[in-house]
């Protein structure tokens, strides 16, 4: 059969609250036209993230109830720890409230001043968290990785000659660990091959420089890796994930992703004594070590979740699903990075909208005209996120304008993508009416989750 349809079926729902353009024009001005300020109540298809953002299973409830709510060593710990360990390979598992937590951890364990931390592309919340150490976040995207028009199977893959250029000039001494994020959500969902994980691996070995994996959306990464790469198109999606891992000394997740969680993350690694600093972290800022910052039902879930998504049918459907509007949207002539990511499509703003410059923020009047126009919230990867200033207070922009539609798992069915295909073609077609805008608050760090703008 052609037509992929979900592997589930619906049995509890949560309504949906209709709005006008007019509502939703007065919504938007109240909210200093930054989406993360929307109550989401007002939101009618809410794309924002696909973090925390899921439908949990039926079994995951039933997880729930059963909930080991001790405070040290809990049952649910145990079956959490046990699952991850199966998963990743690795020794230690330390459990936290969110994968942002797990990086706050790690890099306060191994980063600060004069240290170095290379990544195929850092997201917000990871270089935010390298800086706060005092560290620099440094990314190695390939070429083709930063062309939006280009198709290509692995774009988002670690630049490895570049990688090993940079851990030369700097000395491996100052660069105490290098991170791989799978699929790679900054250059648009792609994915990372097992050839460059390998390759990644092999050369930080020669440097003695220890490999982690970002790995919220490890199971879309693996589930590329099957499809895409010569060699894996008849291995088990599970044992591809244990392919991954073993070539890591550590990773961070965040649960709220591929565990198909609301709330929860972890950080593994195989270094005793990194452990024991990270622990003795997380007892200060988290809780104790066998439950993180989490109740004992979230650790339940989680286990639950991570069996889950390593299902093939549940993994089809993820990427057909997010695939079928990046063909929908490019068939009516919508510019998006191609090929579709894993768990969301990316608009191309500078194709989008040609006319407004990196410094008026065009990816940000693609958010607000879709919310404004059907009601949908997404959100700028782009000079928003990612922009920084050069000393002479002018813009410094990244090597691409975004804006991103994140599919929340198992909660939107394919009528719900219809609509939104409508809404953004809509809004492609009167984009010579949009304007630019200009940030008239904005934070030190993360400045894209409180910033407030205005319209040109």
């Amino acid at each position: 059969m052609k037509t992929i349809i979900e592997p589930f079926k619906i049995k509890s729902i949560e309504p949906i609250r209709f709005t006008t353009v007019e509502e939703r024009t007065a919504i938007l001005e109240e909210a200093h036209y930054n989406p993360f300020l929307i109550h989401a109540e007002n939101v009618m298809i809410d794309l924002l993230t696909d973090s925390g953002t899921s439908a949990m299973s039926a079994k995951q409830w039933a997880g729930i109830m059963e909930g080991d709510e001790s405070y040290a060593g809990a049952r649910s710990f145990f079956r959490f720890e046990k699952v991850v360990k199966k998963l990743t390979g690795m020794k230690y598992i330390i459990p936290t409230h969110q994968g942002r937590a797990a990086e706050k951890i790690i890099f306060s364990v191994v980063g600060g001043k004069g240290k170095f931390i290379p990544n195929n592309t850092h997201f917000d919340t990871t270089r935010a968290n390298v800086e706060f150490s005092g560290a620099v976040a440094v990314d190695f995207p390939t070429e083709e990785g930063t062309r939006p028009e280009l198709i290509a199977d692995f774009k988002g893959n670690m630049n490895i000659p570049a990688l090993e250029q940079f851990i030369q000039e700097k000395g491996a001494e100052n660069i105490p660990v290098c991170f791989i994020t799978i699929t790679n959500n900054s250059g648009g969902g792609q994915p990372v091959s097992m050839r460059n994980i390998r390759e990644t691996k092999e050369v930080l070995k020669r440097y003695g420089i220890p490999l982690y994996i970002d790995a919220c959306r490890f199971a879309e990464n693996a589930f590329f890796i099957k499809k895409r790469e010569e060699g894996y198109a008849n291995t088990p999606v599970a044992d591809i994930v244990h392919e991954m891992f073993s070539y890591a000394d550590g990773c961070t997740m965040s649960a709220k992703k591929d565990a198909i969680v609301n709330m929860g993350g972890f950080l593994a690694m195989n270094d005793e004594a990194i452990a024991s600093s990270a622990r003795n972290l997380l007892i200060i800022t988290e809780g104790f070590p066998t439950y993180g910052g989490l109740a004992g039902r979230d650790l339940e879930a989680i286990a639950q979740g991570l069996d889950e998504v390593l299902d093939e049918h549940y993994l089809t459907y993820r990427l057909r699903s997010v695939e079928y509007l990046g063909n929908k949207l490019t068939e009516s002539g919508v510019p998006i990075l191609q090929p579709p990511g894993g768990h969301a499509i990316y608009l191309d703003a500078k194709r989008f909208l040609p006319a407004i410059s990196p410094d008026q923020y065009p990816g940000q009047s693609i958010v607000v005209e879709l919310f404004r126009q059907g009601g949908i919230r997404s959100v700028e990867i782009g000079s928003v996120m990612f922009g920084t200033y050069r000393a002479d207070g002018s813009l410094q922009s990244p090597p691409m304008e975004l804006v991103r539609l994140a599919i929340p798992r198992r909660v939107y069915t394919q009528s719900h993508i219809d609509y939104v295909i409508e809404v953004v073609i809509e809004t492609f077609e009167r984009r010579e009416a949009m304007k630019g805008y200009a940030i008239t608050y904005e934070a030190p760090q993360l400045r894209h989750f409180t910033a407030q703008f205005a319209p040109l």
